[in-house]
């Protein structure tokens, strides 16, 4: 069963009972919260995603609802809570939908030292992944937005997972998330995507969340494999160019970017090399999108015969 399988009143009722049980790539998720305004967004994020049974192992028991004390009534914040736990200080209660995105990517990040967790985009075609690393304002997003509109697969908007044991690609299909100008850029880029509203004055500015395509969602346990790593970098009336990336210089990136490499340690230091070893390596600066898209397919195709594996 799907999400939008449940009514309003059913998700509803979930939410503010015993939890929205709800399968996110290969990460299970009990998603509580009082604060009603969020349902349609989450409703409207993840409708192609599984439903759990009551059976089904969850992996984080999240809440997001209001604080508590004069906080409910006198400019009201929100709370994120796992597993009892809470991480955060509260937030402004209208950052409640970006604040589930936030700290589920926080619940990865900190709980998930079984596999190598990069902090990039990651998007597949035929099976072969492209890896965005970059840091805030580099365009990562953007791009990765993009891209999911001209055919490519969303991996992850935010967190590239890569299997230690095979060197494999997990899937989140998880919203993407966008900020400030990439709002209207995308909008303007991929009118028939859906978009929550926009959240103003949050620490990254204002940010809204694109829902991921159906196709990416139903393709989220399909395998995917590293084939290129590429740095972008935005910058406004830059002419688009694509130049290969050295082996050292592309190690040194991933591991910049790598969350838990210092927690994995030698076991970290044999995962990257082993995707720099996979990969092909390039830093990428652009301005115009419709130009990076011909550039990204085309790179699609000059390997499109290579083995995956």
């Amino acid at each position: 069963m799907l999400l939008e399988h449940l009514s309003e009143h059913e998700l509803r009722a979930a939410l503010l009972g015993d939890g929205l049980r709800i399968a996110t790539g290969p990460f299970n998720c009990r998603l509580q919260s009082d604060i009603a305004a969020i349902a349609s967004e989450v409703a409207q994020n993840y409708a192609h995603h599984r439903l759990l049974g009551p059976e089904e192992f969850i992996d984080f028991h999240v809440a997001v609802n209001t604080s508590r004390g004069l906080r409910r009534w006198i400019r009201p914040q929100a709370l994120f809570s796992v597993d009892g736990v809470e991480p955060f200080t509260p937030l402004p209660r209208d950052q409640a939908l970006p604040m589930i995105e936030w700290g589920l990517n926080w619940c990865i990040t900190a709980y998930s030292n079984h596999a190598l967790i990069l902090h990039a985009a990651a998007v597949a075609r035929n099976g072969r992944t492209l890896i965005l690393p970059a840091p805030p304002g580099s365009g990562k997003s953007t791009l990765c937005a993009a891209l999911v509109n001209r055919g490519w697969r969303l991996l992850s908007d935010e967190l590239s997972i890569i299997r230690l044991d095979t060197g494999a690609m997990l899937g989140l299909a998880r919203p993407v998330n966008l900020k400030n100008v990439s709002i209207d850029v995308i909008q303007r880029f991929a009118p028939q995507a859906l978009f929550s509203r926009p959240v103003h004055d949050t620490t990254k500015g204002t940010v809204a969340m694109m829902a991921a395509p159906q196709a990416s969602v139903e393709a989220v346990d399909e395998p995917a494999w590293p084939a290129w790593m590429v740095l972008p970098r935005y910058r406004a009336g830059a002419s688009t160019k694509l130049t290969p990336m050295p082996r050292g210089e592309a190690f040194m990136k991933i591991a910049d970017n790598a969350m838990n490499y210092h927690i994995l340690a030698a076991e970290g230091f044999r995962a990257v090399g082993d995707l720099v070893d996979r990969c092909q390596h390039f830093s990428f600066e652009y301005s115009d999108l419709d130009e990076a898209m011909q550039v990204f397919d085309q790179l699609a195709l000059s390997t499109a015969d290579a083995n995956i594996v």
